[in-house]
């Protein structure tokens, strides 16, 4: 506790440095003097931030929500991500859709910790939206699965809807024959192979460009690249003219 409120006074003083920064310069019209201040602004008020939310959950007890906390100066759009007991990590849930090409038809970098399952219908939608049809079968993970999702999903068209596990659905509500189940519960386990290839040599694991737009632009140029390699990797059927 020492240690934080000693944290948290070299922080108010260096706040302090900054107004007083800020005030000195106040008339300047240079361009490299407004840049300065524009930077100065963003970074006072997120130091601001930092310090309410220390003082208010390490000295105040308070349970401060996700989506209010700073986790970086640096990069503010950072969010905090939890799922299930694993470890907090830091950065952008992005949610992915393949198809059985093995290509990624689909990405979303979301904002704050949405639970998977509030995303699935979500990502149906856009499929249908951007490919003009609603997949007629559907393998998701664990995370996707609720009864609401699959009555939902059925009810937009899709055939077939299979979770990673069942939490409490029925093989039969979920697929037209167990063949099938197990089928798309097999195609689910291949996807995990994607997303590790895409980790492994094409850099999703960790994102090296600053700002929002361009961690979106990271996270694309990464699909991009693991797509055309599959391409290349896939015979072409050609037809004569």
């Amino acid at each position: 506790m020492a240690a934080y409120r000693e944290l948290l006074g070299i922080a108010r003083r260096t706040l302090g440095y900054l107004h007083g920064a800020l005030a000195a310069v106040e008339e300047g019209e240079a361009p490299a003097l407004r840049d300065w201040r524009a930077k100065a602004l963003q970074y006072g008020e997120l130091l601001g931030r930092v310090v309410d939310q220390t003082e208010r959950r390490v000295l105040g007890g308070e349970k401060v929500p996700a989506q209010e906390k700073v986790a970086s100066l640096f990069e503010p759009h950072t969010d905090i991500i939890v799922k299930g007991g694993r470890q907090v990590q830091y950065g952008h849930k992005v949610n992915l859709s393949t198809g059985t090409s093995g290509l990624v038809l689909d990405a979303v970098v979301e904002r704050g910790n949405p639970a998977d399952s509030s995303r699935c219908l979500a990502m149906i939608e856009r499929h249908a939206e951007i490919y003009g049809t609603v997949p007629k079968q559907v393998a998701c993970d664990a995370g996707y699965a609720s009864k609401r999702n699959l009555h939902e999903a059925k009810a937009l068209g899709v055939t077939d809807m299979v979770f990673e596990r069942k939490r409490g659905l029925q093989v039969a509500d979920m697929a037209s024959t167990p063949g099938v189940y197990d089928k798309l519960r097999r195609f689910r386990a291949g996807i995990e192979a994607a997303i590790s290839y895409l980790k492994r040599c094409f850099g999703l694991r960790r994102c090296h460009w600053r700002g929002l737009d361009h961690f979106r632009a990271y996270v694309w140029s990464a699909i991009v690249a693991h797509n055309l390699a599959v391409l290349a990797r896939s015979p072409l059927q050609l037809k004569p003219t």
